[in-house]
């Protein structure tokens, strides 16, 4: 079939190297700790908008600080080019983050997370029609592996799913919106941006438009708890700004599909989590569903 092919080496493609692949999988590896963080926050009395506000906004403020320190060359972009940053920040990242949580209300977990990760399918899709990425044999194992593997470490096969179709929508919306990010920032390292630059203005537009989503009366109550406080900077630094930092970085290196692919790790180390740390209980199909997710990132590497 036209299309599918061997994996070759194609001149202007990313090369991937090792150094690429371990930052995209450490990445969804912080990504997945977010239940670490999230769990306390629910607790202590956070709704999920003032989550998004706390990931964001606090993103925002961390960048700036450690880069306004660090290296503020990264704030010099042209002015053209904030239509690229604004697709990351808000058409990627907050857009995203609204949809998801949107469909956890009216869903179940497993419904929204499973919906969430048809975002590799969009990648390699949208990446062969705008770039003429292979789609090769290899390349479609693993989104098939990984696929399956997410719905079995969801529960998906488990039954009890709560689904309407206003939160089928809003999950494939969270799909979306999450896989425009390799998409539209494909675009913005291409212009010559560095990985650091593009994290910083992207969160730019995610954490001015997470101000939206201010609660004051439940940032107040949370306020003189150091408890949430340590939780809100965990979100922040350790499944937030690190994650996003090595995953540009890594998608700078790699073809947008199988960086996509490979963040798939994100649901196996959430689960994973939940045994070790919240006494979740491990079934089988999760068991097969983990070897899976894991098999498809070794064929692509």
């Amino acid at each position: 079939m036209e299309g599918i092919r061997e994996d070759v080496e194609t001149a202007g493609k990313p090369h991937a190297d090792r150094g690429a692949y371990a930052c995209i999988l450490t990445a969804a590896a912080l990504w997945g700790m977010m239940g670490l963080w999230n769990r306390g926050l629910f607790a202590g009395g956070f709704s999920p908008w003032s989550i998004v506000l706390v990931r964001n906004t606090g993103g925002l403020a961390l960048l700036a600080a450690i880069f306004g320190i660090r290296d503020r060359s990264v704030f010099r972009i042209k002015r053209e080019h904030l239509k690229y940053f604004f697709g990351t920040g808000v058409g990627s990242v907050l857009l995203f983050t609204v949809c998801y949580f949107s469909c956890q209300k009216i869903c179940s977990l497993a419904v929204a997370s499973v919906l969430l990760y048809t975002a590799p399918s969009i990648v390699v899709i949208l990446s062969a029609v705008l770039w003429r990425e292979p789609i090769t044999k290899k390349k479609l194992l693993a989104l098939g592996l990984t696929l399956v593997g997410c719905a079995c470490v969801c529960g998906v096969f488990a039954g009890n799913l709560s689904v309407t179709p206003a939160g089928i929508l809003l999950g494939l919306g969270a799909g979306f919106f999450y896989a425009l990010y390799s998409i539209i920032g494909r675009y913005a390292l291409r212009a010559g941006y560095s990985a650091q630059t593009m994290t910083m203005w992207t969160y730019v537009f995610a954490g001015t438009g997470g101000l939206f989503f201010i609660r004051p009366a439940e940032l107040a109550a949370a306020a003189g708890s150091p408890s949430m406080w340590l939780l809100g900077a965990g979100l922040v630094a350790v499944s937030t700004v690190a994650p996003y930092l090595l995953y540009t970085t890594g998608l700078s290196r790699v073809e947008s599909g199988k960086a996509s692919i490979m963040a798939s790790l994100e649901p196996v180390v959430a689960s994973v989590i939940g045994v070790l740390v919240f006494q979740e209980p491990m079934s089988g199909l999760t068991a097969v569903g983990i070897v899976c997710v894991l098999t498809g990132v070794v064929i692509l590497r």
